[in-house]
């Protein structure tokens, strides 16, 4: 498969020309990858109004990925995420306020894309879930959503943080039957379309999905897809490139272009073959560990997590105890650990988790679970977040209103949307996943 930005950046970096034009470090060496960082020269083209080298490269991509439309970004997921919401909105009837229903679980990038746009969302909760990062959704449970409420577009998560998935095909049909386009934040799935058979949305039914390459994939890090399905409503794709304008830079990193222009000829070799010896030898190392004394839950063929409880484990302990073993874990909780597995893992990294976990021999430990909340929403998303906010203690906080999603990443999941009042259950939880600090609007 051709790789033309990428051929077309080291061409011009090994013809001498003269620089004069951004950037400033004018291609001489500070951390070696100068001299292939380029900007909008001719011949370049341009992310946003691309017909040139970047289109050819998306065009590549769209093959792969069966879509009918794959766009590049130079900004994670996140910007995808506020995209495909931006397609969603602009779909939606003219003349009163867009509603998105919307799996709990959603990323950060959702609520400020929420605040951005200013659209309502209905929350579809989990009917039991042992952390804030899992939403599991029935076709059911989405169906009565629908029935309910005046719905513009379905939004789900999957797979999760854990390495959970939804049934994407039933719910997108659900989706469909009710006239409404479903999104889906794959940002951890886009090796799920080299899979036999393919598991990515984009084979399932979802309308519009977002990769986050860099995740799963041999691409640097803020490289993602945004996907459009043939299925999908013609105006996405014709109006993609604008939602993706929206909240880009007008400065994108070619190194990262370049990298998923690259990723696209990986992909097209022997990838699937690689991918699918990987998932083997993950699968015989659960396999390993259950029979070890570790509970090891069903997860995303490239996760694999750990129920700490379960374990008998303290998920930060267990997370330090890898790093003395010289492991570093994608995310740890006290309930979970989560470690993330692609073909570029050497079988080293295999024997050395074997090794640095050893037979576990901890009791259970029981922990409650997590509180059945449902928050009342006391203004928007836009109104919260725009609105004067102090900094306080989170045991301070119940009764008050939510301003901000104050939460790291990883993995960015909010306890609490902007606009709802945090209540006694809420307060646990924000000591349960170790957050000291909320942000709440100033009382009047």
């Amino acid at each position: 498969m051709t790789t033309p930005i990428a051929d077309f950046v080291r061409a011009r970096a090994a013809s001498g020309t003269s620089r004069l034009h951004m950037p400033g470090h004018k291609g001489r060496p500070f951390l070696g990858c100068e001299a292939l960082d380029i900007t909008e020269i001719a011949g370049a083209d341009s992310l946003y109004e691309a017909n040139g080298i970047i289109r050819a490269s998306e065009e590549n991509a769209s093959k792969l990925f069966g879509s009918a439309r794959t766009f590049f970004s130079a900004e994670g997921s996140s910007q995808c995420i506020r995209a495909m919401l931006a397609l969603a909105v602009w779909n939606a009837p003219q003349g009163r306020r867009p509603v998105i229903a919307a799996a709990r679980n959603v990323h950060k990038s959702f609520l400020y894309a929420a605040a951005l746009l200013d659209f309502d969302v209905v929350w579809i909760w989990p009917e039991k879930s042992q952390s804030v990062c899992a939403c599991p959704v029935r076709p059911e449970t989405l169906e009565r959503v629908l029935a309910d409420n005046r719905i513009d577009a379905v939004y789900i998560t999957s797979p999760d943080y854990l390495g959970g998935m939804c049934d994407i095909q039933a719910l997108s049909e659900t989706a469909h039957r009710f006239g409404v386009p479903l999104l889906a934040d794959n940002a951890h799935g886009a090796y799920l379309r080299f899979l036999t058979p393919s598991r990515h949305p984009m084979d399932l039914g979802a309308d519009l999905c977002c990769d986050s390459a860099h995740k799963t994939l041999p691409v640097l890090t803020g490289g993602a897809y945004l996907h459009i399905n043939s299925c999908a409503p013609s105006a996405f794709a014709e109006e993609g490139k604008r939602a993706l304008a929206l909240f880009g830079s007008t400065s994108p990193s070619y190194l990262i272009l370049q990298s998923l222009d690259l990723c696209n000829r990986y992909l097209s070799e022997n990838y699937p073959e690689r991918l699918a010896e990987s998932c083997d030898r993950l699968e015989r190392l659960r396999e390993h560990l259950r029979s070890s004394g570790w509970s090891v839950p069903e997860t995303d063929p490239l996760k694999l997590t750990i129920d700490c409880a379960a374990s008998g484990w303290d998920g930060r302990a267990l997370a330090q105890k890898l790093r003395s073993a010289g492991m570093e874990c994608e995310y740890c909780s006290q309930d979970d650990l989560v470690l993330m597995w692609t073909p570029e893992n050497a079988p080293e990294d295999f024997r050395r988790l074997v090794s640095g976990l050893g037979e576990n021999s901890h009791t259970p430990l029981t922990r409650p679970p997590l509180p059945a909340v449902r928050l009342e929403t006391v203004c928007s998303i836009r109104e919260a977040m725009f609105a004067p906010r102090e900094v306080i203690p989170v045991r301070e906080a119940a009764g008050r209103i939510c301003g901000a999603p104050l939460v790291g990443c990883p993995p960015a999941v909010p306890i609490v949307a902007a606009g709802e009042r945090i209540g006694p259950e809420t307060a646990e939880l924000f000591v349960r996943y170790g957050a000291e600090l909320v942000e709440v609007l100033l009382d009047n």
